[in-house]
């Protein structure tokens, strides 16, 4: 077990000494207009020395500009006396909207109608439900201008609006805020909304599903939940979205309404229900209680709260408690939901619920206990080999599986423990590679389930014992799925290999050897799982001619365009790297 400390906590991208040097373009994620974290020592003192400080829960954090607050609703601004928000002053009652420096009049529009714009777009898919194309083309629409809302947020997320809702109990608030790990998150899951849907259309007919209205309103629904606790300012109001997206997806899970479906619906909503009320709402209930607050603040809010021992224990509800995580043993909701139709297996695996848990994970880890506690106190430490058994067991069991969709879901399983286990090590480059992650396995997993629809749609298959051959009569399929699946393994030029570098970099950091180890064998893992399947599909002869349409083999356009355009997004992800996260570089680099 390797030492911890603040001899670690130092070292991040960009600062002198240790590994980091190595890999200075890609910056870190915390918090807005906050660069105590994931900065460089030397960017530290630098700003220390000139810049504005305030004491937030015991600890110096960095202003990035002046405290200036400002309402943009018609409700009077309320200081809380003695409260600040992020180095800032806070909260007013009733709905209002506040920043730091310049805010957007269009930034405070956009974020909340991000989220309704899913909602009014579901209402329009139940509306339209006699006209199929117009309720696809509201679907999709829907989903374009969700795109380009939560993109417009970025020039403004380093202005850390705070945008209240309702005041719900004393000491309870609802509340969106800007930052940028919320909204990196939230870019991911708009502009996958989109794509999914252009698939879905195409697979829906396809196959000729049925309750086509049902599934697209639930599914805009679950990206209107995604948002929320995307946004979410508070602990009280993420749990409130979590809960709703447990709720949403559910009717997708069992939409075929065979028993197999119905017997997957039962066990996805018993463990994330379970989970969330018996483990999860015990831990904010008990945070709150501890800390006073349950906002979010970097560098967290229960700094000198606790000891180490109730620190351990709390930190455990919440991992075990954030199902959509899907550590062992709460993961078999996530197998067992494969029975759906791949559009909601795409939902499930990279657009929005697992990448909520996860993120969820880091959230907690970043704003509620801190990476310094976290550290210091060693009290993420039990959660890490919890997540290095994930991480080896599933991949384990994935080699194992010969039902396709079977032997991804358990690749999103250990690959998801991935994330979880940069959180644990507590230490910037590895929150910054979990970060990176969610971004990078989200476009890689959406190309693999993708490619697995298509495949079915074609040729009605979906075992990889039967896929000999087929990458012949459907290269487009299968080189897209040559793509993500490299990605994935974290092999050049793939995005993959940025995060799998970072954690790699975290561990070494952290001095952790072991989990070096267990990073390095999870992607060999990977290879074994993922490799075979397109090398079966290309050098392997056909047990028998696939029928496509058109004679080609390949699935109808709806469906392999989108794919094609996910497996470019995972080459993207390499070469620009950088032009993806600089606005994260302007939000720790701005003086």
């Amino acid at each position: 077990m390797g030492a911890r400390g603040g001899a670690h906590r130092g070292r991040a991208l960009g600062g002198p000494g240790g590994a980091a040097d190595q890999f200075p373009a890609v910056p870190g994620l915390c918090g807005a207009g906050h660069r105590d974290r994931l900065v460089s020592p030397s960017r530290r003192a630098g700003a220390r020395d000139g810049g504005e400080t305030t004491a937030v829960h015991g600890r110096r954090d960095l202003v990035a500009r002046p405290a200036v607050t400002g309402v943009r609703s018609g409700a009077g601004l309320a200081d809380e006396p003695g409260r600040r928000r992020c180095g800032r002053p806070a909260g007013s009652r009733g709905m209002s909207v506040q920043s730091a420096g310049w805010l957007s009049p269009d930034a405070a529009v956009a974020l909340p109608a991000a989220v309704a714009v899913p909602l009014l777009g579901g209402l329009a898919v139940l509306a339209l439900r006699r006209h199929s194309n117009l309720r696809e083309a509201a679907s999709l629409v829907a989903g374009v201008v969700v795109a380009a809302m939560v993109l417009s947020l970025w020039p403004a997320v380093d202005d850390g609006l705070r945008f209240r809702l309702w005041d719900w109990l004393p000491g309870i608030s609802l509340v969106f805020t800007l930052e940028p790990l919320g909204l990196l998150f939230a870019t991911v899951a708009a502009l996958l909304w989109p794509v999914t849907t252009l698939y879905a259309i195409g697979y829906m007919r396809g196959n000729l599903q049925r309750r086509q209205t049902r599934f697209y309103f639930f599914f805009a629904l679950s990206i209107a939940a995604a948002l929320w606790i995307a946004f979410a300012g508070n602990l009280a109001t993420l749990f409130i979205g979590y809960e709703v997206l447990t709720l949403s997806t559910w009717p997708l899970v069992i939409h075929s309404g065979n028993e197999q479906a119905k017997r997957g619906g039962r066990v996805y909503l018993v463990l994330l229900l379970t989970t969330s009320i018996g483990l999860l709402l015990p831990a904010l209930v008990w945070t709150a209680i501890l800390a006073g607050t349950t906002d979010f603040v970097p560098g967290g809010i229960l700094e000198g709260k606790t000891g180490a021992a109730t620190l351990t224990v709390l930190y455990a509800l919440y991992l075990f408690g954030i199902g959509k995580a899907a550590l062992f043993p709460f993961h078999r909701w996530l197998p067992g939901a494969m029975v759906a139709p791949t559009p909601v297996s795409a939902l499930l695996h990279a657009v929005a619920v697992v990448k909520a848990g996860v993120f969820t994970v880091l959230k907690v880890s970043i704003y509620v206990f801190g990476l310094d506690t976290l550290d210091v106190t060693g009290a993420a430490e039990p959660m890490m080999w919890v997540a290095a058994v994930t991480l080896l067991g599933a991949g384990l069991i994935a080699v194992t599986r010969d039902d396709l969709k079977e032997r991804l879901a358990y690749s999103t399983v250990s690959q998801l423990a991935y994330i979880v286990l940069a959180a644990t090590l507590a230490n910037d480059l590895a929150a910054t590679g979990g970060a990176l992650h969610i971004v990078n396995h989200a476009a890689a997993k959406i190309t693999l389930f993708f490619c697995a629809g298509a495949v079915y749609t074609a040729t009605n298959r979906t075992r990889v014992s039967e896929l000999d051959g087929l990458g012949r009569a459907m290269p487009w399929t299968f080189g897209a799925f040559l793509v993500a699946a490299v990605s994935i393994v974290g092999l050049p030029p793939l995005g993959g290999v940025w995060s799998k570098w970072l954690l790699l970099l975290g561990a070494a950091d952290a001095g952790q050897t072991v989990m070096f180890g267990v990073l390095l064998v999870g992607s060999l893992l990977s290879l074994a799982y993922l490799m075979p399947i397109p090398v079966r599909a290309f050098f392997r002869p056909p047990a028998e001619p696939p029928a496509g349409p058109g004679g080609s083999g390949e699935a109808p356009w709806t469906l392999v365009l989108p794919l094609v355009l996910t497996a470019v997004a995972c080459v993207a992800l390499f070469a620009g790297v950088d032009a993806v996260i600089a606005p994260l570089n302007e939000v720790l680099e701005s003086p």
